[in-house]
Parts: structure tokens; sequence; C-alpha cells
């Protein structure tokens, strides 16, 4: 009889584990979080539905005055400009309060929306698996639990092709500089390599946040990308201000990975505002 292959990320039933805690934060980084918390209930009192950590910080992988902190925040309406104003501001003040941090993200959705049908499998899972409850109510409570199937991939990442035209914009709007496309370079890097993972999730059958291990994984599957994916993984923690990056990632392995998670798993499900003229959150 074959092995059973237990993949990391997964819990005994074979649904994608919740990452990071508060017991993991670093030290170093705990003044930050606990500012942020004091400022979040400051800020919008009982407007507030709930509060979260994500990304390093939590999962206890921060690098000091390297990592940014993420936050993630449900109002128990949908947030108003003054409400993105407000959390603009109050990243602003702990960014600059704290050096160990390099910058303060903060995601703001309204409960009901976080709870809908539409974000089940995107905002939904991203609560229940990828963040850490730092104030009120969890709302992966009201959530269901969460396997690496190809649903899951569908409507966390079916939707690259969509971005490709607006992060060309960006490159083009951007200032002829190598300060300038750095951050670029780490984003849109972190997210093709983020896609590239999801596209081989329901093959590889496990959950890792680690982008090192995301390229791999992937690259597995598809060894003609590996090498392109493995050095977008490093930009995405070591990022150049390369210019000839920028086009190759929405040039080439963008729209390779695009029509490819299509033919895999099909569109995401569209979202009102990619109608619009508003910009949806970036990648999570």
């Amino acid at each position: 009889m074959a092995e059973t292959i237990r993949r990391p990320g997964l819990d005994p039933q074979g649904f994608i584990a919740r990452e990071g805690s508060l017991a993991r934060v670093p030290d170093a980084f705990r003044p930050a979080v606990a500012a942020a918390r004091d400022q979040l209930s400051a800020a919008f009192g009982a407007r507030l539905h709930s509060a979260y950590l994500y990304g390093s910080i939590p999962r206890g992988t921060a690098r000091v005055g390297r990592s940014d902190l993420d936050l993630f925040v449900a109002l128990r309406e949908e947030p108003a400009e003054a409400d993105r104003e407000a959390v603009r501001a109050l990243g602003a003040a702990v960014d600059k309060e704290f050096p160990q941090i390099d910058g303060v993200g903060t995601l703001l959705y309204g409960r009901d929306r976080l709870l809908s049908d539409l974000e089940r499998y995107d905002l939904g899972w991203f609560v229940a698996c990828l963040c850490t409850p730092l104030l009120g109510d969890d709302l992966a409570e009201y959530l269901p639990r969460y396997r690496p199937d190809s649903l899951l991939a569908r409507e966390t990442n079916g939707d690259l092709a969509l971005w490709l035209p607006r992060w060309r914009e960006r490159i083009a709007a951007a200032e002829d500089t190598e300060e300038a496309r750095r951050p670029l370079v780490r984003f849109m890097s972190r997210h093709l390599v983020r896609t590239g993972f999801t596209l081989v999730m329901p093959r590889w059958n496990g959950w890792t946040s680690d982008l090192r291990e995301m390229a791999e994984v992937c690259g597995r599957y598809y060894p003609e990308r590996a090498a392109q994916l493995r050095t977008a993984a490093e930009h995405g923690h070591e990022p150049v201000g390369d210019a000839q990056v920028l086009r190759s990632h929405v040039d080439d392995l963008g729209p390779w990975l695009a029509a490819e998670y299509t033919r895999v798993h099909g569109v995401k499900a569209p979202r009102p505002e990619w109608a619009g003229a508003s910009t949806p959150a970036g990648t999570r």
C-alpha cells in the first residue's frame, strides 16, 4: 500500500490549519502590535467588529527593520473614505514610532462583505486561515473550514488576467528610478509566486505561506518556469529596481500564469469593483 503523504499546513482532517498566533509574535514587535491594537480601538470604538494580524509578524518570521506590520480590520458596516483615511493615518503614526517595522499595511472591510457568499472562498478564507485575532469577535467562527482544492484556488487568485493591465499602468506611471521600481518589483513578485503556488496547491494538497517554498512547489509541476519562480521569490524578499524584471513579470511570467490558471481552475467570480473606477485591495 502506498504511503499517505501528509503535506504541511493541514490539520489531521485535511483542512487548512490557521497559521500564526499572538504567542509567535517576536518580542521586538510586541510594542508596535500593542500600539496598533490600542489605536484601532480608539479610532473606531463600537464600530469596530474585529481586527487581526497577518503576515510574517504573527507567523514569527519577521525581520527587525525589514518586515511590515500587516493589519486586517472588519467594521460593523461598510467603511467610508473617512475610515480609510483613519487607518492610513494610524499606520503612518505607528510606522513613525516604531523603527523595528518597515511600514504598516491595513486591509479594511465591512463585516457583511466578509461573510458574504461571494467572499466565502476569498476574503472569508483569508480571515479564517491566514489572520490572527487581535480584537473583537473572531469572524472565523461564522465561516467554514477550507481544503486546498480547485474552488479555493480559483476564488483566491483566479483574477490575475484582470490585474495585469493595471500593473502595466502602474509601471508606466512610476518614476524612472530604481527606488520607485523596487516596491513594484516586491509587490508583483510576491503576487506571482503566490498565484503560482495556488495554481498547483490542489495537486500538492497542502498549504504554506513561505515564498521560497511556494516557488519550489510550483516549480516541481512546471520545471520550465522553476528558475523564474525562484528568482521572483527572492525578489519578493529582496526587491531590485530593475525595469527588465517588471517587464518580464507583465509580459512573460504573468500572462503565462494567467492563461494556465484559467485553463486549470477557471476564472474567479467577478467582483463589482472591477466594473467601476475604484481599485480593489492589493494582493494579500
